[in-house]
């Protein structure tokens, strides 16, 4: 993990992609990624994506599998901690792919930060990263929702300010 660690801090300061926030209307492709935990979750993520889809935006899914979690539906794609290597690098076509993918708006959905999504945040190419504000974590993303109730409340409130980018 020390290696992944210096690999994310590297990753976060060559990342040169460009940032910024389009409105709302105008984004298209929209990744969502979320470390399993429970069926909660798992259905809170699904209803997100169906508004989303609604809205009219092409949703792509990632979720970290933690060992020993049920992988629910195997609807998404996924990687596990057997994905990274002892130098702190993630050996997953699914990851690599997510990571290099230009999103408009990446939505990072847990409560806790996972350093293995946190260095696919790193390393993304999304135009703007929205996450759960944590102390110490500003730099990962373009914009933070300090939020501490449920998941569903999390996306709820991360959707609510996003529709609203103008």
């Amino acid at each position: 993990m020390n290696f992944l660690r210096m690999r994310t801090r590297s990753a976060l300061k060559k990342n040169q992609s460009l940032r910024a926030s389009l409105p709302y209307s105008q984004a298209r492709n929209i990744g969502i990624l979320f470390t399993v935990e429970d069926k909660q979750k798992h259905a809170d993520v699904k209803e997100f994506i169906h508004l989303l889809e609604q809205d009219g935006k092409k949703v792509q899914v990632l979720e970290y599998l933690p060992l020993k979690k049920e992988n629910y539906e195997f609807k998404f794609d996924f990687f596990t901690i057997n994905d990274l290597s002892f130098w702190g690098k993630i050996n997953s076509a699914h990851a690599q792919k997510f990571s290099e993918t230009p999103f408009d708006y990446l939505f990072y959905i847990d409560k806790q930060p996972n350093p293995l999504a946190q260095y696919l945040l790193a390393t993304s190419k999304a135009r703007c990263r929205v996450g759960r504000f944590t102390e110490n974590d500003e730099s990962f993303y373009e914009m933070m929702i300090g939020q501490n109730g449920t998941t569903k409340g999390l996306i709820d409130t991360m959707y609510q300010y996003t529709k609203q980018l103008r």
